[in-house]
């Protein structure tokens, strides 16, 4: 009884106090030993929290566009082989508009969309901003409520009255803490009352700010401001989840149907849903996070290699230590267990410090970044000690193997 568990406790227990012991007479050479690793634990663990945030962004801003929502853009138009891009041909009508709404059951609401740029002035200060002409179900298809007044209505739309819905950037720019409600602003010389302020939303899609917008009429944009004829955008919102796919497919067929597009030829037009939307956006997240972790990993490699390095180093300098030890009764399996003891313990240290440091940087990056938040996740922290802890018993192997298989008269001989 005696035998066992000296074989299965005490010798091991002694071999690591006797591998602690020799890390701690090298203080300096485990601590740059361990730099390796904490550097490519701290790069790990930092970066998919990074993609990890970014992820949880770009996941709220896409659920932040609205509930079961289609959004249909004009095609692109090509002129002596010279593709304008996505939204340069005027191929959406308030006509395609209006008969997706009346023939297409699955749809619950509709906005055609248009904007420009303009500079808006009122109160003696003056704002460059987006001017977005909308319906009044645009704010029910993107889920946005009003902060103060009410939304401009369907007889405003009718009339292309000079009303607007003013963002609270651009309520912030032009009239500072003054209640925007009733006041005036003026587009192009033209005067607007304004009759409710929107919620803040922050940044959307692109990083763009969506509070900095005044939003009015979409025939009063066309009419009084572009003088454009087709519209950029169609928002739709679907009645259902389950309907989404029968919606886009009903919306397509319409639109060929309208513009006489023969079967043989694309669509002048783009569809797309919000869940191909954030479908997309995850693929995209998901493989730039891959990316920056196998980039931070790199240095790990790098740091079991020094690790690697070191060990093959004390294994030369200790050779008469070893010899000894044998020597006086200890066996390979002991030699063995007391060099992979002090590679895995640098490793470990090394993924500990690692990890802290990730988490530091991590902290900063939310602190110095708006709206950005790195998540730092279980499983990032556990993958760092995993890959610490392998790295640790690969690159520490191969000394501690060519510890143990020293010859004990060799080594007593070593100088």
């Amino acid at each position: 009884m005696r035998a066992l568990f000296h074989a299965l406790l005490l010798r091991p227990l002694l071999t690591a106090m006797i591998a602690l012991r020799a890390l701690r007479r090298n203080k300096m050479r485990s601590i740059l030993t361990a730099l390796g690793i904490i550097i490519g634990v701290a790069s790990v663990v930092a970066m998919v929290a990074m993609g990890h945030g970014a992820r949880t962004r770009i996941q709220a801003e896409v659920s932040a566009l609205g509930q079961n929502l289609l959004l249909v853009f004009p095609g692109s138009k090509r002129s002596a082989g010279v593709n304008s891009g996505l939204g340069s041909a005027a191929s959406i009508t308030l006509q395609d508009a209006e008969a997706i709404r009346k023939e297409v059951r699955d749809v619950a609401a509709l906005s055609p969309e248009v904007w420009t740029q303009a500079q808006v002035i009122a109160s003696g200060r003056n704002w460059s901003t987006t001017i977005s002409g909308v319906a009044p179900e645009y704010l029910a298809v993107r889920d946005w409520p009003l902060a103060a007044g009410a939304m401009f209505t369907d007889r405003d739309v009718r009339s292309a009255a000079k009303v607007a819905v003013i963002g609270s950037k651009t309520a912030h720019e032009l009239f500072g803490a003054l209640n925007p409600v009733g006041q005036t602003v003026r587009v192009n010389n033209i005067p607007f009352v304004i009759t409710g302020q929107l919620t803040s939303k922050g940044a959307g899609m692109g990083g763009n700010n969506q509070d900095d917008r005044l939003v009015l009429p979409y025939t009063t944009v066309m009419k009084r401001l572009t003088g454009e004829k087709t519209v950029k955008l169609l928002n739709i919102q679907v009645t259902g989840a389950e309907r989404m796919e029968a919606a886009q497919q009903q919306i397509t067929a319409l639109l060929r149907q309208r513009h006489r597009t023969p079967a043989t030829d694309p669509n002048d037009f783009n569809l797309l849903s919000q869940k191909e939307i954030a479908e997309k956006v995850a693929s995209i997240s998901g493989s730039i996070t891959l990316l920056l972790g196998a980039i931070a990993g790199l240095s790990l490699l790098v740091g079991g290699i020094g690790i690697m390095n070191i060990m093959l180093v004390s294994v030369t300098e200790r050779t008469r230590e070893i010899g000894i030890r044998m020597a006086v009764g200890a066996q390979g399996s002991d030699i063995l267990l007391q060099f992979l003891i002090e590679a895995v313990t640098l490793s470990l240290l090394g993924g500990a410090l690692g990890v802290l440091g990730g988490f530091a940087i991590a902290v900063t990056v939310a602190n110095t970044v708006d709206n950005f938040k790195p998540e730092v996740t279980a499983g990032s922290v556990l993958l760092a000690f995993s890959v610490s802890f392998t790295i640790g018993v690969f690159f520490g192997f191969y000394p501690a193997r060519k510890a143990a298989r020293l010859d004990p008269i060799d080594a007593l001989r070593y100088e």
